[in-house]
């Protein structure tokens, strides 16, 4: 298998947008292709992700669409889609596709517009991506999912509602930092845990917002990264699965995805949780990041609260979790997420990522979860 980089990163502005999913992307992959100072002739082939196109814009077939859009309607392309974790599967696809030989320079990304949809549509468009069977005709929102989590976790452990509000306050601090996050101002912690009840414990600051962007990342073989500016190496990108239905989850304070993704990821740099500098997670929720912290092998189980509540995740801490401001803060572009979670950290061990810049980040890790933790993503990307 050949190395694979990452050379070029675009993203949009996060926030609402009257210019469709595929005018977007479109800018989002020119400024990535301009980053990463090659042709767009040398392009063979965009992987692109989106999830509720077809509800909120009656677009399917968005692949080509795109394409075409950016100016390049001849290439292969192929429409990613699997929940939040949607570009960061198409991300994974693309860098197996390149370490196999097959490709040499590959396009990636994604992009969504929700903000155009009231949000009791949005809602709904976005709950399709849980189980139609049994959890959408009772109404099962994913802040009820998520919710359920979070009294699992605070029954099993003792973590309270102020130390999932850290969260909040933290990934804000960050987003105020990031001039393409949808909010760039702080909150309190007294402002967090005054707002309004969405799911019992989850209060409207622990949820994040749903918004509107793209995310492009230029992949390509090692051949072509020695020609480049400042390549990141991908050291592993690795997936896992688990049940789609919440009555068979074994354990509702862990997302049993995240650990075997993680795990698989390790073994493939080579490496562990020791050795990452910088973290961007899927802090759909504020209790979602203290879940993954712990999943991934950060804290010991029961523990990402308190690592939260101590600052050890906040930039300056031990371990800087989500810079960018995540989810919470940045805004959550669905099909994008995952892209923008790997630029993020592209940008990060580029040494460029201006007052967020996490001091001396060598080795990143990015982490995407989709649905109801049904889909987990995990890569683990290196400056060396």
């Amino acid at each position: 298998m050949r190395g694979v980089a990452v050379i070029g990163v675009g993203v949009t502005k996060f926030g609402k947008h009257e210019r469709t999913c595929a005018e977007l992307f479109a800018e989002a992959a020119a400024d990535a292709i301009q980053d990463a100072g090659v042709s767009p002739r040398a392009i063979q082939a965009i992987y692109y992700g989106n999830v509720v196109g077809g509800e909120g814009e009656h677009q399917l077939h968005m692949g080509p669409q795109a394409a075409s859009v950016l100016g390049l309607p001849t290439i292969p392309t192929t429409r990613f889609e699997t929940a939040c974790a949607t570009s960061h599967a198409a991300f994974r696809h693309a860098v197996m596709e390149v370490a196999a030989g097959v490709s040499d320079v590959l396009l990636v990304g994604g992009a969504e517009r929700v903000l155009n949809l009231p949000t009791d549509a949005a809602t709904e468009y976005f709950t399709y991506a849980s189980d139609a069977t049994f959890e959408q005709p009772a109404g099962m929102t994913f802040p009820g999912v998520f919710a359920l989590i979070a009294r699992a976790h605070m029954a099993k452990y003792g973590t309270t509602e102020e130390q999932m509000a850290h969260v909040a306050v933290k990934n804000h601090r960050h987003g105020a930092l990031n001039p393409k996050a949808q909010f760039q101002k702080e909150i309190t912690l007294e402002q967090v845990m005054k707002s309004a009840k969405i799911a019992d414990p989850l209060k409207l600051y622990d949820c994040c917002p749903f918004t509107d962007g793209a995310a492009a990342v230029v992949v390509v073989s090692e051949e072509v990264a020695r020609k480049s500016r400042k390549p990141v190496w991908v050291r592993a990108s690795a997936a896992a699965s688990d049940s789609m239905f919440l009555h068979d989850k074994k354990d509702l304070s862990r997302v049993l995805a995240t650990e075997r993704a993680a795990q698989a990821a390790y073994r493939q740099a080579g490496c562990g949780p020791e050795d990452v500098d910088v973290v961007e997670l899927h802090d759909c929720f504020t209790i979602a990041e203290i879940v993954a912290t712990e999943g991934l092998g950060f804290f010991e189980p029961g523990t990402g609260g308190i690592a939260a509540e101590k600052g050890w995740t906040s930039l300056g801490g031990k371990l800087p979790v989500n810079p960018s401001g995540g989810l919470k803060a940045k805004g959550h572009p669905i099909g994008a997420t995952g892209a923008a979670q790997i630029a993020e950290i592209v940008t990060q061990l580029r040494r460029e990522a201006g007052p967020r810049q996490v001091d001396g980040a060598k080795v990143g890790l990015v982490h995407t979860l989709g649905g109801n933790t049904a889909t987990v993503l995990v890569s683990l990307l290196a400056s060396e």
